[in-house]
């Protein structure tokens, strides 16, 4: 696997220690293997240099909360053609691949992307223990995505949590979503939000939003907004 300028590859004996979550999702319950601490993961030397070079923090290493109710929304949907075959699904940044699972349990056959290429590494772990055979994974870099690079749909859980990230991601929109096609994305309503929405607004596509909550096994209630981003056919 060629690597593109802004991909990272943490060293495996950094992510030596895994645990492995049992996340119920509607009728389902995922086993979702990841590293046993993200803190854990600041102290690697590959990951402090990613840092110094491009504020790279290893946020794929842990399930948030708006890739759970992401995958929850996503368990109601039928991502399969009219004529049965399987759509297409891209998911983006998908750290350990909960919402492309969930896509997957559906229909979908799914593209899981990340820049981190170990957390790839756990995606094909995950989709295979959750007994999936139909995907694919890709080192991608939102900021720089193929040309030839075009999907019906596209899952973005928890993407936004920096103002940084909303241009490159509105330009990947533009480039790789068909027409007609739909993005869902999730997000904990964190202040970069507001300017998410005023970007979207300006646009000529169709938004539909609906709040949703997770509660934590702690029983803390995290909340959160789903977007469902339909571009004009």
């Amino acid at each position: 696997m060629s690597l593109q300028p802004h991909l990272i590859r943490t060293p495996e004996q950094a992510v030596a220690q895994r645990i492995v979550h049992r996340i119920p999702i509607g009728e389902r319950t995922f086993e979702v293997e990841a590293p046993h601490s993200m803190d854990a993961l600041l102290d690697d030397p590959t990951v402090q240099q990613a840092f110094a070079i491009d504020e790279y923090m290893p946020y794929w290493a842990d399930i948030w909360p708006a890739s759970r109710f992401l995958a929850e929304r996503l368990m109601q949907e039928d991502f399969t053609n009219p004529d049965g075959t399987p759509q297409s699904v891209l998911e983006l940044g998908c750290g350990l691949g909960l919402a492309g699972l969930a896509a997957l349990a559906r229909g979908a056959n799914v593209l899981f992307t990340d820049y981190e290429v170990t957390a790839l590494q756990f995606v094909e772990a995950n989709a295979r223990r959750n007994g999936f055979e139909r995907f694919q994974t890709m080192a991608l870099d939102w900021r720089t995505p193929p040309a030839d690079l075009r999907v019906p749909v596209i899952l973005a859980a928890d993407l936004i949590y920096e103002r940084r990230n909303i241009a490159p991601l509105l330009a990947l929109l533009e480039q790789v979503l068909l027409p007609g096609g739909v993005c869902w994305l999730s997000d904990l309503d964190r202040p970069p939000a507001e300017q998410f929405r005023q970007a979207i607004a300006r646009t000529t596509w169709q938004i539909t939003t609906s709040a949703h909550q997770w509660q934590a096994a702690d029983g803390r209630i995290r909340s959160g907004t789903i977007y469902r981003i339909q571009f004009p056919v």
